[in-house]
């Protein structure tokens, strides 16, 4: 694909911004080539500013369930601004949001809001530790918690071991608190609690895995790793800033019903606008200042603008049969995309939630980080490309969640499913 205007602007980017960008997956570095620089966006397309339209899977990572530039969010961004972008003090529509969150969310009493997903796991942690006065935390292979250094962590030699940096700049002492497991091991999960277990002050996980592309819980896990914190003290921390108000109203909480100690989200919540939110039980969230010892703040925090676009998109979503929407376009998208690939014979597994899914170049099923990375990236690195000359745009990665919006009709499912057909067949 010709890019001119998109080649000059990644030029000058480079000698600017690391690596030309701003967050490290926009590089199309795994994925090779340079990456197109979008001038808009409507509904489920984004148009770069060489003219060419894409059908858009990735949705600003999540944000845009309904769509880009819904008009009903940008109204109330529209309202929200001409009284100012910042004031400093609180505002009605954080009051509106807190509000929102805990009655969608019932295991939030309570919530803080922040500018990011990483502020937000980052401060969740910071309670777990300062409520159980407790220093190691358990992540899981594959799950990304935003770029703090207690995340910024790979497993060791084995599933008790501790954890290692897996960036320069990461303590290899903070390291030492972070455990890692796999993800969907019952039998490792309950090995390193027997272990370690009196130490933990909490296991955070994303219930639904969206850095591995997307990998979905067995049966009766989640259930387990609450069984497993609640014998031992340790605090459930639920990271929803990809899966909350997407695979369902309340999140994947909702979806498996599990109640976790603290939750953490994103995405959804700022409409497209920067921020974050953790909450959960109100005899936590209470020792959070200035209620309590544990610090946080933030400058920005509950920003009007952005409360009012994720109001507005939070009420969107609360349409009767929103999700059950999102989830027939998820599947018929899933479907359609086995079936090209079966007729070009292609080995491909997809997985699927509402609104989320996952692209293996493997025979099914993918239940785990190793199994993830057992995909042919190379073969998925060849199909990425296709499918953008043909004017879809997928996750620039083989290892991140696609997301599907309501904005995503049949049309645009049709039209990607024969991109795919093509694409598969060029393979």
């Amino acid at each position: 694909m010709n890019n001119p205007r998109s080649h000059d602007l990644f030029t000058r980017a480079s000698q600017l911004l690391p690596g030309g960008v701003n967050s490290p997956v926009r590089a199309f570095k795994s994925v090779g080539g340079e990456p197109f620089f979008a001038e808009r966006a409507q509904g489920a397309h984004l148009f770069d500013v060489d003219g060419n339209r894409y059908i858009d899977y990735v949705g600003s990572w999540g944000p845009m369930i309904a769509g880009h530039a819904h008009p009903q969010v940008l109204a109330a961004v529209e309202r929200t601004m001409r009284n100012g972008l910042s004031f400093g003090v609180p505002n009605p529509l954080e009051v509106t949001m807190a509000e929102a969150i805990t009655r969608i969310v019932p295991s939030c009493e309570m919530v803080r809001m922040v500018n990011s997903g990483t502020e937000a796991t980052l401060s969740a942690i910071r309670v777990a530790r300062g409520a159980t006065g407790r220093s190691r935390i358990v992540k899981f292979e594959g799950c990304y918690h935003g770029h703090g250094d207690s995340f910024l962590v790979k497993a060791g030699s084995g599933a008790l071991t501790l954890g290692l940096p897996n960036s320069p700049g990461v303590p290899a002492a903070l390291a030492d608190l972070t455990l890692t497991l796999p993800y969907n091991d019952f039998d490792a999960a309950t090995r390193l609690f027997e272990q370690a277990g009196d130490d933990i002050a909490g296991l955070i996980i994303e219930p639904i895995v969206g850095n591995a592309n997307c990998i979905l819980p067995e049966d009766g896990y989640l259930q387990h790793l609450r069984e497993l914190c609640s014998r031992h003290g340790a605090l459930l921390i639920f990271d929803e800033v990809m899966t909350g108000f997407r695979v369902a109203l309340g999140g994947a909480q909702q979806r498996y019903g599990i109640v976790p100690d603290l939750s953490t989200f994103g995405k959804i919540i700022g409409g497209g606008m920067p921020v974050g939110a953790y909450g959960g039980r109100r005899d936590l969230m209470s020792q959070v200042a200035p209620s309590g010892p544990i610090y946080q703040a933030g400058t920005l925090s509950g920003n009007p603008v952005a409360m009012a676009a994720g109001l507005a998109t939070l009420e969107l979503i609360q349409a009767p049969g929103f999700h059950d929407a999102l989830e027939r376009s998820t599947h018929a998208l899933c479907d359609g995309l086995e079936a090209a690939a079966r007729e070009a014979g292609v080995a491909f597994h997809t997985t699927r939630a509402p609104g989320m899914f996952g692209l293996y170049f493997r025979e099914g099923p993918v239940r785990s980080f190793a199994d993830a990375m057992a995909s042919d990236t190379q073969r998925f690195n060849r199909f990425f490309h296709g499918m953008l000359e043909r004017g879809v745009y997928l996750a620039p990665s083989a290892f991140e969640a696609g997301f599907v919006s309501s904005a995503h009709g049949e049309a645009e499912i049709a039209q990607t499913i024969e991109a795919a057909r093509a694409a598969f067949a060029a393979l």
